[in-house]
């Protein structure tokens, strides 16, 4: 390490204010805090206030709470392509088609969104933030497979523009940025995003094309045409496929990182023993889901509206969603209440999404999007009734 820092130490005056590459010093610190602490640091002297956790620390421990769900999207990409080819293969070849899928997309959205934010960083000589360290792991969990690589570039590009940097950077956001990144590619580019899910081939293409249906896909199909929604789902590539125990371990076509409840729970465990997550939003998440599915239930009308409420937690990115978009702690309620509220209410907008509107099969990421809108709001009613609470005691 000392030869590293001697590097760092010759190349410093480079960059400081009067050198040949001043306007370049962001980057320059940028780099040289991921190996060593920064010039400014807390006085040895002095009353201060100090916490283990960092900024650093908490983005990383999110991205180890999200390895479980890569890994395992990594190997689920390789199994529906040999389910789908029909040719049996051992787990490390499964793992291997998952790499070859996977790691192209993770390399395009640290690529370009890092260079995006080096850009604005040397624009606005302002500091390099780690805010994007798990932006860059989100949004490729949040892609198929199949996604062109210049679209993840493209809404890469979208989400750290328009979803961060217009509104000051880090911790200034008010949207999810990784599912900005998701919901312009979802209105741009539908048809490599949402409703049937294209498999991966690669040289072992026995047909010119195939694709298959995701359960939203088939309970959409029902709303609409009023058919039995399981019965389609039976006749699927394999039978059992949809069973409730195989979409909760997560064997099923979807986005890379977001089919298994399993490995979301998993990372959901990490974050809340670290701290970092909040099990208030989680699990009002999860309430939210069951009692407008269960309302669904009573009601009937289809079969989409009459499958077990339980279902909705096991299909699509909900589980995901709740877990590591609906927990962030920008765009999210910040006061105890407000995250009751606000984790209850994406839980009940996800489901009426999918269910009433046949056009976005897939509901958690607007319900998140929609109540990262409407948090500021919840939290400024959470106080306001808390001080006329106060206020109504002291006057007594």
């Amino acid at each position: 390490m000392k030869f590293l820092q001697k590097k760092f130490d010759d190349l410093k005056p480079l960059f400081e204010k009067g050198g040949k590459y001043e306007k370049f010093y962001p980057l320059y610190e940028g780099h040289r805090t991921i190996f060593f602490a920064p010039d400014i640091i807390t006085g040895k002297k002095g009353a201060q206030i100090k916490d283990a956790t960092d900024l650093k620390r908490l983005m990383m421990t999110v991205i180890i709470a999200m390895i479980p769900c890569l890994i395992f999207g990594m190997w689920n990409v390789g199994h529906q392509h040999f389910i789908a080819t029909g040719i049996e293969a051992s787990i490390l070849d499964k793992f291997w088609i998952g790499i070859l899928k996977v790691v192209p997309i993770i390399a395009v959205s640290y690529g370009v969104g890092l260079m995006t934010e080096f850009t604005f960083c040397v624009i606005y000589q302002k500091p390099v933030e780690e805010g994007y360290l798990v932006t860059g792991m989100l949004i490729p969990l949040i892609m198929p497979a199949t996604i062109p690589l210049w679209q993840v570039a493209l809404a890469t590009v979208f989400a750290v523009i328009i979803g961060k940097e217009v509104f000051g950077g880090t911790g200034m956001n008010i949207l999810n940025v990784a599912l900005t990144a998701r919901v312009f590619l979802y209105f741009a580019y539908p048809s490599q995003i949402s409703g049937d899910v294209w498999t991966y081939f690669g040289d072992k293409t026995p047909v010119d094309g195939f694709s298959g249906a995701t359960i939203l896909a088939y309970g959409a199909e029902a709303a609409g045409n009023g058919t039995n929604m399981m019965q389609l789902a039976s006749n699927h590539w394999y039978s059992g496929m949809f069973d409730f125990w195989n979409m909760f371990i997560g064997i099923i076509p979807g986005s890379i990182g977001e089919t298994s409840t399993l490995m979301c729970l998993i990372g959901a465990i990490i974050l809340i023993a670290t701290g970092v997550g909040s099990w208030k939003i989680i699990l009002s998440v999860v309430l939210g889901t069951l009692a407008m599915g269960g309302l669904f239930n009573l009601t009937g009308g289809n079969s989409f509206m009459e499958m077990p409420a339980h279902y909705h937690l096991v299909i699509g990115g909900l589980a995901f969603g709740a877990v590591f978009m609906a927990t962030d702690p920008v765009s999210a309620s910040h006061t105890d209440l407000g995250k009751w509220i606000y984790g209850f209410l994406i839980g009940v907008i996800t489901v009426l999404i999918r269910v009433i509107n046949p056009a976005y099969p897939e509901g958690i990421m607007l319900a998140i999007l929609f109540m990262n809108v409407f948090a500021p709001l919840i939290d400024f009613y959470v106080v306001e009734a808390n001080k006329k609470r106060r206020l109504k005691r002291a006057t007594v």
